[in-house]
C-alpha cells in the first residue's frame, strides 16, 4: 500500500493544473514529487531552500495576492521551527494557507528528536481560526487534501504520517464517524490509531468514534455518543497526550463526565528504535491500550461482552 506522502504530490500536481490560484511552496523536503509539475507551472512551484520561516512567509505572501498556497515540509520545521510566522504572517494578517506535513510524531525515528513532532497540534491550538485534518489512510489524506485546499481562503494543516489503517473511510472533513456503538463508554480514535483502538476495544461494550478532523472539534458527535454510550470518554491521539481534553470537557460541560486522554507522552525517547518500538513506548499499541482503557472504564462499570 502506498503512504499518505505519496499521494500528496501527485494529488497537488493534479490540482495545480485544475485550478490557477493554486501554488506549491517547498523547502527542499518533497522537491522529487514536483518536479513534473515544476515545469509545467515553474511560476507556482516554489522551492525556496532550507528556510523554513521564509516557506511560511512566502506562503502568506502568496495568500495575500490571491493565490491558495500549499505549504509542505515536516512537521517539526512547518509548524515549530516557523511558529511565529504561522502565528503573524498567516493568523495576524489573516490570509489562508494549506500547511501539509510529513513525519507525524515520530515516523523517522533515526532523524532524531529535532525530526520529531508530537506538539504539533497542540501549538496550534494556541491560535485561532485553524482546521486540522488528520487522516488515517492514504485515501482519507487524497480526500482530506482536496477539500483543504478547496476550503476557500482558511488556514488549514494537514498532518500525514506513514502509520495507516487498513482501510480508509468515507471521511467528509468535518464530522467524526461511528464505527462501533456500545454502552459502557465512549473511546475516539485519531486518524492512524483506529485499527489499534479497535483491536484494544474488541469485547467492550462502548462506542468507537473515529476522527480525521480534529479542529474544529466535532462537539456535536461526541454529545450523541455520550448520552447512548455514558459519559465517560477516552481520547486516543497520535500527537500529545491529552491535546484534545479540553475540547471533549468543553463539549461535555452541561454533563457529569470523566474524560482520558491518550497519545504520545511528553519524555523524549532518546533512542532510534522503529516506529512500532515508539508506539509501544507510549502505550498505544493495542495490548496497551486495552490496560489502560478498560482500567479507566473499569470504575463506571464498563461492560465487556462474553
Amino acid at each position: 500500500m502506498d503512504t499518505m506522502r505519496d499521494r500528496f504530490a501527485p494529488v497537488v500536481s493534479r490540482l495545480l493544473d485544475e485550478d490557477p490560484r493554486v501554488a506549491v511552496v517547498l523547502a527542499e523536503i518533497g522537491t522529487d514529487g514536483f518536479a513534473e509539475a515544476e515545469r509545467k507551472h515553474p511560476d507556482r512551484v516554489i522551492n525556496v531552500g532550507i528556510r523554513e520561516q521564509l516557506l511560511v512567509g512566502a506562503g502568506a505572501g502568496l495568500a495575500l495576492t490571491g493565490m491558495r498556497p500549499v505549504v509542505h515540509t515536516f512537521a517539526s520545521f512547518l509548524v515549530e521551527r516557523p511558529f511565529e510566522q504561522v502565528k503573524l504572517d498567516l493568523g495576524h494578517q489573516d490570509v489562508g494557507a494549506v500547511l501539509v506535513s510529513a513525519a507525524a510524531s515520530f515516523d523517522w525515528p533515526a532523524g532524531g528528536f529535532t525530526h520529531m513532532s508530537p506538539g504539533d497540534v497542540a501549538l496550534l491550538d494556541t491560535l485561532d481560526g485553524w482546521t486540522v485534518h488528520v487522516p488515517g489512510h492514504p485515501d482519507e489524506a487524497e480526500t482530506l487534501l482536496r477539500h483543504a485546499v478547496g476550503a476557500g481562503d482558511d488556514r488549514v494543516y494537514v498532518r500525514l504520517s506513514v502509520q495507516s489503517n487498513q482501510r480508509g473511510l468515507a471521511v467528509d472533513g468535518a464530522r467524526f464517524l461511528t464505527v462501533r456503538e456500545g454502552r459502557g463508554g465512549v473511546v475516539v480514535a485519531v486518524g492512524p490509531l483506529l485499527d489499534a483502538v479497535l483491536d484494544a476495544t474488541e469485547g467492550l461494550d462502548v462506542t468507537v468514534l473515529y476522527a480525521t478532523t480534529v479542529r474544529p472539534f466535532d462537539a456535536a458527535s461526541l454529545r450523541r455518543a455520550t448520552e447512548a454510550a455514558g459519559a465517560d470518554v477516552v481520547l486516543v491521539e497520535p500527537y500529545l497526550a491529552g491535546t484534545s481534553t479540553a475540547a471533549a470537557n468543553d463539549a461535555l460541560a452541561d454533563a457529569p463526565h470523566r474524560v482520558l486522554g491518550l497519545g504520545v507522552g511528553r519524555g523524549e525517547l532518546r533512542r532510534y528504535g522503529t516506529v512500532e518500538e515508539h508506539v509501544a513506548a507510549h502505550g498505544l499499541d493495542a495490548r496497551s491500550l486495552r490496560e489502560r482503557i478498560t482500567g479507566f472504564l473499569a470504575g463506571a462499570g464498563a461492560r465487556v461482552r462474553s
